[in-house]
């Protein structure tokens, strides 16, 4: 059996791979850290992962709409922000704005994702026109 291109083999794990959201960090183990980037443009270029961030990488599909890859994740972009906070160990907690519309105090269902963290972040995580808001608290 031919030994798969490190693009493959990138590919398989994310194929099998139950989350959503990848670091750079998950495929460390294929290859050296440029022949892994290069893997992962090439994907991002397939349409089969998109960049949301340094480092992070979402899962994604073709859209049957507009043939353009969206994100795989059910949950859309908030749910897959979330998933790579978590990724990344960041201590987070949902904004006052969702807390409300869950416990029924409003109907406003809050547009953009925002979550609010206990320690610095300073990372961005968007995607197109979406973009994670953060709010910080101590």
């Amino acid at each position: 059996m031919p030994k798969l291109r490190l693009k493959q083999q990138v590919e398989q794990l994310i194929n099998s791979a139950k989350q959503d959201v990848f670091l750079r960090a998950d495929f460390e183990q294929l290859g050296g850290y440029d022949q892994v980037g290069r893997a992962l443009r090439e994907l991002v270029a397939d349409g089969k992962l998109l960049k949301i961030g340094y480092g992070l990488y979402a899962k994604a599909r073709i859209s049957s709409i507009t043939g353009k890859p969206m994100l795989a994740s059910v949950g859309g972009f908030k749910m897959v922000s979330e998933q790579a906070l978590e990724r990344l160990g960041v201590a987070w907690q949902p904004s006052d704005e969702l807390v409300r519309y869950n416990k029924g105090e409003t109907t406003q269902v809050p547009v953009n994702a925002k979550v609010i963290v206990k320690k610095r972040f300073n990372r961005k995580i968007s995607l197109r026109n979406m973009q994670l808001q953060v709010e910080q608290r101590s």
